[in-house]
């Protein structure tokens, strides 16, 4: 009976020693693969023209955050821009047509 008892313990003494192999195994592995990938990321070139303002609001609103305007002259130079817009592209509203007539 004790070596009954004996072989059980040799027998998990040897699959907790493969369990520890193995997960040691894939432990390397995965530090071995992220080595890897850290060397072969090559940082992301992005030119400085891809952050700058596409509109003329766009350089207000950078030019405020930047503190180079105040919060006075953003006003006005957006309320200029917007009189500028009505005069160009008026915005012209049917109130006498109900939905869906014409």
């Amino acid at each position: 009976m004790t070596r009954r008892r004996f072989d059980k313990a040799v027998a998990m003494l040897i699959l907790f020693l493969l369990i520890l192999v193995l997960a040691a195994a894939c432990v390397l592995a995965v530090r071995g693969v992220r080595a890897e990938a850290r060397k072969a990321e090559e940082p992301l070139l992005v030119p400085e023209s891809f952050f700058a303002p596409q509109s003329l609001e766009g350089v207000l609103c950078t030019q405020l955050l930047d503190g180079d305007i105040t919060r006075r002259q953003y006003l006005r130079s957006m309320a200029g821009i917007a009189a500028r817009d009505e005069a160009r592209h008026p915005l012209v509203v049917p109130w006498h047509l109900g939905a869906g007539e014409e």
